[in-house]
């Protein structure tokens, strides 16, 4: 992921707590932010056709998302997070580059959001790869606090992908849902 994108997307929610570095600093006080995948956008299916699987383009689902962050006294709590994907080329789909969205929100715990932005996951399908694993990095997050004594426990921060409605939809209609695996 270009370093200077993710720093310039959330420095312009600075006024609202994105924006940071990665230096090093004290043990935290507290715990990180937890860190959540949103259910309804943890996956997709892009069809070319019908809602068949004969139809099926493209697939993405985010397999893992950790985040590890730092703060000391009344400073802002700095946040990077790990983000891994896996994307699945079906019968419809072309080889070559494409780009899927996701976004990443950071909320106070009572589900306000303070800053939110969306990053291209560039994924190069090349001949005879119908699957393949993604890792982005997204290190530039600051979470300001009201003080020393607020939390990371009182900040969420949420991953998804960036759905059309339909996919939402059909997320929503559960025949999204992982098969499986077959040992």
């Amino acid at each position: 992921m270009n370093k200077a994108l993710v720093g310039a997307l959330f420095a312009a929610l600075a006024a609202s707590g994105c924006g940071s570095t990665k230096e090093a600093k004290q043990s935290n006080p507290a715990p990180c932010p937890n860190i959540v995948v949103l259910a309804d956008a943890a996956r997709f299916i892009k069809f070319d056709g019908e809602q068949t699987i004969e139809d099926i383009a493209y697939s993405g689902e985010i397999t893992n998302a950790v985040v590890a962050c730092r703060y000391i006294g009344e400073e802002p709590i700095e946040a990077e997070i790990d983000v891994s994907m896996a994307f699945g080329k079906g019968p419809k789909g072309e080889n070559g580059q494409k780009v899927f969205n996701y976004f990443v929100a950071v909320v106070r715990r009572d589900l306000e959001v303070i800053a939110k932005a969306e990053f291209p996951a560039v994924v190069e399908f090349r001949e005879g790869r119908r699957v393949v694993v993604f890792e982005d990095e997204v290190d530039r997050i600051t979470i300001p606090r009201a003080g020393e004594e607020t939390s990371g426990v009182n900040f969420e921060i949420i991953v998804g992908f960036s759905l059309s409605t339909d996919e939402a939809i059909f997320n929503r209609s559960g025949k999204s849902l992982k098969f499986p695996k077959i040992q």
